[in-house]
């Protein structure tokens, strides 16, 4: 490993742009402390730490929404403009068409995507600023004029534009995905804070506790690398053609299908929706209603991590994850594609019975990778129950981001090197 990270620095070319790239991390990082006037961050920052709702989209903000920064918003409205239009390829035809035209097509719906991302933005913007008025009221926002909302609401539709370029400006790098690596570093910034909280509330009764939490951590992390990296390797083999003179085809090679496709998209769709009953009854709690207030008291409880919400939270996590599978892996195409370019399963007929076939295994193997889904979203409310007094550093969520992340750069700097053909590499 040290070998390959100095061989890194002796590179000018691949030393510049890791630099550029920490750089701008910094950029972001400055970005999220800087506040919008009028909001009392120390109360914001506790009640963010209390709702789990606010507390997920507060990752994807790297921390910046409970400072209420001028980025507070984070890349969130982006990630919804493009799952919005992943899922829309999938219903328009035309779409389809356009993403099928390759690097052109694909540059007009990153388009659409940055020009859907700015409404979503002023939406989501408006949604907080009421929710967070209607919550705590002036302990939390002071009272805005129609003007300063609209200024704030400018200010932060302009922070996530201004993020959704940094993340850009880092992918042409190409040594990792710009939007991925602005969560990491959200998400990595916050460690050292929870782990001095941590410290200040240590005991030494509470050793062997933290002893078991360090272990569990570390083994998830090996099997979210070994899930992630785990693929199961269709054989390929390709007929002998003769165009001319020269004889092409007659190899064979692997088709490898990965256990987890989809990510972790499946736990963000999840958490979305098993945290929506909640915050909506928040807004009835203090209803004049006694039969409503205590309905939505109840639902406020039960969603709060309870058996109900992990239950809940699991089968959506499980569901989800073969539904986006479904959007993002489709054997037909692989299969027409496979049949067009002279390719063959041995043993399956071309076509349909291709087809069959990829879509039989695909769904075995993603069992396994649902269900590791599920456990991995479940497992810091399974922790929290059986040690109450302990504070997880990182939730399950944000760990499968981190690594997914760090497997992910780490590939693109290795290409880089192999392309530059080191010897010992």
């Amino acid at each position: 490993m040290w070998e390959k990270i100095s061989l890194i620095w002796r590179i000018p070319e691949i030393r510049k742009k890791i630099l550029i790239v920490l750089g701008l991390l910094v950029v972001f990082r400055v970005a999220a402390h800087i506040p919008i006037p009028g909001v009392n961050t120390s109360e914001l920052q506790s009640f963010f730490n209390s709702n789990q709702f606010l507390g997920l989209l507060n990752i994807f903000s790297g921390g910046a929404l409970e400072n209420f920064s001028i980025v507070m918003l984070g890349v969130g409205p982006y990630i919804t403009a493009s799952i919005i239009f992943q899922l829309l390829v999938m219903i328009i035809p035309r779409l389809e068409e356009l993403q099928k035209e390759g690097e052109r097509g694909q540059q007009k719906i990153n388009q659409w995507t940055r020009l859907l991302t700015v409404p979503l933005a002023v939406l989501q913007g408006y949604a907080t600023i009421t929710f967070l008025k209607q919550q705590q009221g002036a302990q939390l926002i002071g009272t805005l004029s129609s003007f300063d909302l609209v200024v704030a609401l400018v200010t932060v539709t302009a922070g996530t534009i201004f993020l959704m370029w940094i993340g850009e400006l880092i992918s042409e790098q190409k040594v990792g995905n710009g939007i991925s690596l602005l969560i990491f570093a959200g998400i990595v910034a916050q460690i050292p804070l929870q782990i001095q909280q941590l410290a200040a509330t240590f005991d030494a009764t509470q050793i062997l506790n933290v002893g078991v939490f360090v272990l569990i951590g570390l083994i998830t992390i090996a099997g979210v690398v070994y899930v992630t990296e785990a693929q199961r390797n269709i054989p390929v083999s390709y007929a002998r053609r003769i165009r001319g003179n020269r004889m092409f085809g007659g190899v064979n090679t692997h088709l490898p299908l990965r256990v987890n496709q989809a990510g972790v998209i499946p736990i963000i769709f999840a958490v979305s929706l098993v945290l929506f009953p909640s915050l909506i009854a928040q807004f009835f709690v203090n209803s004049t209603n006694a039969t409503v207030a205590g309905i939505a008291q109840w639902v406020t409880t039960a969603f709060q991590g309870g058996w109900l919400y992990g239950t809940l939270y699991f089968i959506l996590v499980f569901a989800f994850t073969y539904f986006y599978t479904s959007v993002v892996f489709h054997p037909n195409q692989v299969a027409e594609n496979l049949q067009k370019q002279g390719g063959f399963i041995p043993g399956i007929r071309p076509g349909r019975h291709t087809e069959e076939y990829l879509g039989y295994v695909s769904n075995r193997i993603i069992l396994a990778g649902a269900l590791f889904l599920g456990i991995v979203a479940v497992l810091p409310i399974a922790l929290q129950s059986a040690a109450p007094s302990q504070s997880l550093v990182i939730g399950g969520t944000s760990l499968l981001i981190v690594v997914s992340v760090v497997i992910e750069t780490v590939r693109q700097i290795e290409s880089q090197l192999i392309v530059r053909d080191y010897e010992g590499f």
